[in-house]
């Protein structure tokens, strides 16, 4: 399965690429201690950056950057990005624009005077035929002061014009910047014909094999890592 991200000519030189997951993981997670002390448990355990599904989760699919720094004081957002007019008709020029608080109106997370934040896109993208994107905010990054909202968009059929990425902004009291190369939607390839959903009760050898899976996940560490993840390299360290 191929995703084929396409932008404007004039641009090309000035835009940063999206990226695999993988290679802009936060610094926090890496810092992260691989164990830490329970009062609990009476002991120490593992973080969730020793839990293979966490991590992989944030390490999976593209990454969407954010193109150039954005000042930010209080609500009011500014840049200065000096690019070339884009040689094709109606492409956006500035990194944001805005949604009305009224297009939100209903949803459970609006507010009556909050107006929604959109990344605009500089790129097109295309996925292979029977494929959708699924867009999100950046996977357990509870750490960006916005929160993107997540679409799926059937990119094998539009792909001539670029997804925008609405999110709402969490820190009003927010004085800042939001630096180029800020991940702002995490996407994801995902097959559109739903799946057949089955349902049937354990079997006896089933049974034998789940309780014998369980006491061994709970007795050593890492049985998922070493014998079920699928390979992917060390994602941090």
């Amino acid at each position: 399965m191929r995703m084929t991200f396409r932008c404007d000519p004039a641009l090309v030189d000035h835009l940063p690429r999206p990226v695999r997951a993988r290679t802009v993981l936060p610094d926090w997670l890496r810092q992260m201690p691989a164990s830490a002390h329970s009062e609990v448990h009476g002991r120490d355990i593992r973080t969730v950056k020793q839990c293979p599904p966490f991590v992989d989760a944030m390490a999976y699919g593209v990454m969407i950057l954010l193109p150039c720094d954005i000042s930010v004081e209080r609500g009011a957002f500014a840049w200065e990005w000096d690019i070339p007019a884009p040689a094709t008709k109606g492409h956006p020029r500035a990194p944001l624009s805005f949604h009305v608080a009224a297009q939100l109106a209903g949803a459970q997370f609006a507010s009556d005077q909050q107006a929604a934040i959109k990344f605009n896109s500089f790129w097109t993208i295309e996925c292979d035929a029977g494929w959708s994107l699924f867009a999100t905010h950046p996977v357990n990054r509870e750490d960006l002061p916005f929160r993107t909202l997540s679409g799926l968009v059937d990119a094998d059929r539009f792909h001539d014009g670029g997804i925008n990425f609405p999110a709402l902004w969490l820190d009003p009291d927010f004085t800042g910047v939001l630096p180029k190369g800020t991940p702002v939607a995490q996407c994801f390839a995902v097959l559109r014909e739903p799946p057949q959903l089955v349902f049937e009760p354990l079997d006896d050898a089933q049974r034998e094999t789940y309780a014998a899976t369980v006491a061994e996940v709970l007795a050593t560490p890492n049985v998922y890592r070493k014998r079920f993840r699928a390979r992917r390299g060390r994602l941090t360290s």
